[in-house]
């Protein structure tokens, strides 16, 4: 049983999915920052939405943490960089408000061209504007979508139902596939030329951030309406509002903006614009949505399994057929990293996938090999997340290679590196993990936590002083195989599985008794 802190209010489908699954949910509201470092201790999950900034210090004071859930898109307020670097993931559900972004969307451009929230205001309050208040249409307008992923392709979708001629920038997006939507790209300087309307579906990144500013406006047509649901910061208000009142564009509608919560912007005061305080996200089914996922992906992180959603996982979801090796992929990790232990670990580690697994997208195995590795020994969080970091800020090289062909196993995972190879594979109807070569030797035995090598000459007599040393030592042997050396002339290995770890002076009899070359004790 985990323990999950959520720090806002998240839908009650999902944190009672994380109940059921026998987690403990900590919900503690409306905390300040300086409660979110304290309440954070000794948490193995950290659920939030937009209002809690995940900071280095949030992160350092949660040592237990596994996983930290955004529930929603926007990552602008978690550290992922240093949660990286701690090893804890970072996950979000980013397909739970893209329909209900859309439409709001929609919704504000919709607003914008026909003046609907002021002549409303208007009319409430007693006045009959109805020639103030003069709108235009959509049809035959150009809308300039900047961002064609999920959220933009939905929008130009149902802009496109309005008669809209829709333009888009996007710098990841092949041409192809945008006129495969009818749609056309084109650079910045086109965007600002011909759109009638621009809406915004990008992420706020140093990239991103003042994109639609005093040069971008200076360019734009002057009858230009600008549309936010993405984030704030994006659009630069202050220049905005300047462009709108001067009369060089003509309005704008916002849902968000660079501070917030806020109730102040020099944009606040001009009739031209539209204003929401962020409801990109805030339907009913938008929430349900993402509570549930949300709850969905720390399920996953807190069981140590494949996480769709993660961020901060350079890796391809798992499919059925690479999903039961991730464990012996791990295992053999930590048994190379054992069996390199005296030398340190090689300038060259290469992972090998032979079989069946050679036809699938195996990053996600690297990833379990490299923290299987990189655990072994170290006092330092190590996960899917920042294994690859830390492989990189050792200067150790990872190459992986795959064959379909494979003589005496259906799949055969190996890593070599620095003289030693080790492989591993899974038998049986029960899927079992079996440790099938140690340099050169064919053996099978489960992997272990407690494994002692031991390298002898091929002659009777040398198993039984081993079994004698060991029972004289009070060490329960679990299982053993004698390894068949693949090149005449190699010796013979034995690789025991104990019940608990060989000590160094037990280990230090081994050596020295007759016909031992060398004994190498792993765990």
């Amino acid at each position: 049983m985990a323990r999950v802190l959520v720090t806002e209010k998240i839908a009650d489908g999902g944190l009672d999915a994380l109940r059921a699954a026998g987690h403990e949910v900590d919900v503690r509201l409306g905390l300040s920052p300086e409660e979110v470092v304290d309440a954070v201790v000794g948490a193995n999950a950290l659920i939030i939405r937009s209002a809690t900034t995940v900071t280095p210090e949030v992160l350092d004071a949660g040592t237990d943490l596994v996983v930290v859930g955004r529930a929603g898109i926007g990552l602008d307020n978690v550290d992922v960089a240093h949660a990286t670097a701690r090893g804890v993931m970072v996950v979000n559900a980013p397909q739970s408000n893209i329909l209900s972004a859309a439409e709001q969307t929609m919704a504000l451009l919709l607003a914008q061209a026909r003046n609907i929230p002021q002549a409303h205001s208007a009319l409430v309050a007693g006045r009959w504007e109805r020639s103030k208040w003069e709108g235009v249409e959509l049809a035959d307008k150009t809308l300039a979508v900047i961002g064609l992923g999920r959220i933009g392709k939905l929008v130009a979708q149902r802009a496109m139902a309005f008669g809209m001629r829709i333009i888009a920038h996007d710098p990841y997006v092949s041409p192809e596939r945008a006129q495969a939507m009818n749609i056309d790209l084109v650079d910045l300087d086109q965007v600002a030329a011909e759109a009638d309307f621009l809406t915004l579906h990008v992420a706020k990144t140093p990239d991103t951030i003042g994109l639609i500013g005093e040069d971008f406006l200076a360019r734009a047509k002057p009858d230009l309406r600008v549309i936010n649901v993405a984030r704030g910061g994006i659009v630069d208000e202050a220049a905005l509002a300047t462009a709108i009142s001067e009369g060089r564009i003509a309005g704008a509608a916002l849902d968000v903006f660079d501070k917030e919560p806020t109730t102040e912007s020099p944009l606040f005061g001009l009739p031209q614009v539209v204003v929401t305080p962020h409801l990109g996200a805030s339907t009913r089914e938008a929430q349900d949505k993402a509570g549930d996922t949300i709850a969905e992906q720390v399920a996953l992180a807190l069981a140590g399994e494949f996480v769709p959603f993660a961020v901060n996982v350079a890796a391809a979801e798992a499919s059925e057929t690479v999903r039961p090796y991730l464990a012996v992929g791990e295992q053999l990790g930590t048994l190379f990293a054992g069996l390199v232990a005296a030398e340190g670990l090689p300038s060259k580690i290469e992972i090998e996938y032979q079989g069946e697994l050679a036809g699938y997208d195996t990053r996600i195995l690297t990833l379990s090999v490299l923290k299987g590795v990189f655990s072994a020994g170290s006092d330092e969080p190590v996960s899917f997340v920042n294994a690859p970091q830390l492989a990189e800020e050792r200067g150790i090289q990872i190459a992986e290679s795959s064959s379909s062909s494979s003589i005496d196993w259906i799949n055969l995972v190996s890593i070599a590196g620095g003289g030693h190879r080790i492989a591993g594979t899974l038998v049986g109807l029960r899927a079992e993990p079996r440790l099938v070569q140690i340099d050169g030797h064919t053996l099978d035995v489960p992997p272990s936590a407690n494994l002692t090598l031991v390298r002898n000459d091929d002659r009777p007599g040398v198993i039984g002083r081993v079994g004698t040393i060991l029972g004289a030592a009070g060490i329960n042997i679990d299982d053993m195989d004698v390894g068949r050396p693949e090149a005449e002339g190699a010796g013979a290995l034995m690789v025991i599985s104990t019940r608990e770890a060989v000590p160094a002076d037990v280990a230090a009899q081994l050596e020295a008794a007759d016909g031992i070359v060398s004994v190498i004790v792993i765990g």
